[in-house]
Formats: structure tokens, sequence, C-alpha cells
């Protein structure tokens, strides 16, 4: 995924929603490279290492890749790892940054409103850090969310609150249960879900991607399929069909830009694939959302 972020417009209709959205994005931090990207953003939203910053939302950020460091008006300066979510509070000054030896990864939702005012006492000002790992749920809400700021659809606001709510679920499910399901195969598998979900636009092939993990690609695959009921290999296709779906359903994409968004070669091999496995072209399947008929 390329550098990516929106600062929406709220209308009275959004406000009225009692919950709003009011910037999403993703960056990708090379190693060495300076940070913050303040020309990226309005002034409302720049800061410096030396300064930092006070803002008036609640925010959401999750670092996938790297590491770095997180220091707040409540808490003293703290580690931060990928798999890592860190939330900021309206009102509360704060600093972070990737450390400049590995740089890192990270996607952010800002968000206001009366509900959230509740929503968010759930959370801890003075730990504001929450360990998720490098969960493929939460990985695939933020792609998702993206993709709709990114296409404007009418309607999208309400949608993106939707999933924000959604993203907030899973945070404090972490929460509470991060300590369940830990043993060393679940959290080989789930890192290997998190990659596929990753890589979802690029055409590498499985044992390229899990290439990295310590394991070997046929306990890998035999793994993998007892626990999650799939093979790698369909698993990585219900991915992309589903993303190819979702834009289909949502977006203005033509159909040979879908095709390469979700990673395949050519528009012919993608509307082959998708008629064998949903059971219709891509034209007919996005006819077919339209009117409301799949």
């Amino acid at each position: 995924m390329n550098f990516f972020n929106k600062y929406l417009f709220s209308s009275k209709l959004e406000e009225d929603w009692g919950f709003y959205t009011t910037t999403a994005g993703y960056a990708k931090i090379d190693i060495n490279q300076s940070y913050p990207l303040n020309n990226q953003h309005p002034d409302s939203h720049k800061f410096s290492w030396n300064k930092g910053r006070v803002l008036d939302g609640y925010y959401i950020v999750f670092i996938s890749r790297g590491e770095g460091v997180f220091e707040s008006a409540k808490t003293l300066p703290a580690d931060i790892k990928a798999g890592t979510c860190f939330l900021l509070f309206p009102g509360i000054w704060h600093r972070y940054k990737p450390n400049a030896q590995s740089g890192w990864e990270e996607y952010w939702i800002g968000f206001k409103g009366s509900y959230p005012d509740i929503l968010m006492q759930n959370f801890n000002t003075d730990l504001p850090f929450i360990t998720t790992g490098r969960n493929d749920k939460l990985l695939s809400l933020f792609q998702e969310l993206l993709d709709q700021v990114k296409q404007e659809t009418p309607g999208y606001h309400q949608v993106i609150t939707g999933i924000t709510l959604q993203i907030l679920g899973l945070i404090q499910a972490s929460l509470k249960y991060n300590n369940l399901n830990t043993n060393n195969t679940t959290r080989l598998i789930d890192e290997a879900k998190f990659l596929l979900t990753e890589s979802i636009e690029k055409s590498d092939n499985i044992e390229q991607i899990i290439s990295k993990l310590p394991v070997s690609y046929s306990k890998f695959r035999k793994d993998f399929k007892t626990i999650t009921g799939k093979s790698p290999n369909q698993y990585q296709l219900d991915l992309k069909l589903n993303k190819a779906k979702n834009l289909l359903s949502f977006s203005n994409l033509t159909i040979s830009e879908i095709a390469d968004q979700v990673g395949f070669e050519s528009f012919s091999y993608f509307s082959k694939i998708f008629k064998t496995k949903i059971g219709v072209s891509p034209g007919k399947f996005r006819a077919g959302a339209y009117f409301g008929d799949l």
C-alpha cells in the first residue's frame, strides 16, 4: 500500500449521528526517514518531537511493522513494537516516532462525537497502548476502512463509523483476552494470516510470503489447514476475492484496476478465477450488486 491520508469534512448529518470519523490514513516510514511527515498533514496535526502536540479528538494508531517510542502527559516514554495500538485522547499532550534503525508502518483513524465520549471511558488514558498482535482481522478492517474513504461512495461516512466501532471492539477484546490462545502454533498461524492479509495487493506466492517464518512449508501447510479449515492457497484466494467483491460493489474502479489491486497479473486470469469461484463474471457481479441481486 502507498502512503494515503484524508481529513474528512463532517456535515451536521454526520455530527448528529453521534460518532463520526475525522481522518484516516496509512504511512510507511523507512529506516532513517524523517518523522513526522508534516508536509502531508494540515497545521492542526503537525508536530515536532521536541514540542509534541495536543489534538481535539480521539485517535487509534496501529503499528503493523517496525518499532518506536510513545510518550504523553499521562505516561512515561514507552517502547512500541509491531502489533501495538496506541490511543490518543482529546486535550492530552503526546508525541511518538519510529526508531531510526527500524522505521515503522502505521495506520490511523481519528473520530469524535457524543458516543465516543462514552465508549472511550472504557480505556485508560494512563495506559493508552494495547498489544493486539499482528492481527489479520484488525488489519483487514483498516484496509476496508481506507478503501471506503478512497472511493467516497454515498453514505460512506456511516459505513466507516461502523468499521471504526469494530476496530474498537477488537482492541477492547485484545485488552481483556490477549493472554488466551497463545501457544506457538497458533501464534505462527496468526502471523501467517497477517502476512497474507498484508500482501493482498501482491502476486507473491505463499512460500515467498511465509518464507521468514520459523517453520518448514510442509508443516506450516498442515497446521494452517488444521486451524483455519482451509489450505493457505485457498485462504489467500478467498482474501483476494472478498476484497474484489467489495471493490466491485462499492468502487468506481475498472475491473482491470480491481484485478491489479488484488494481486492478479492479468485481467483475463482474474475474470476466469472470479467466475469459477463466485459463479458469475466480475461484470455481472457488479451489475447484480448495484441492483441488489447479489
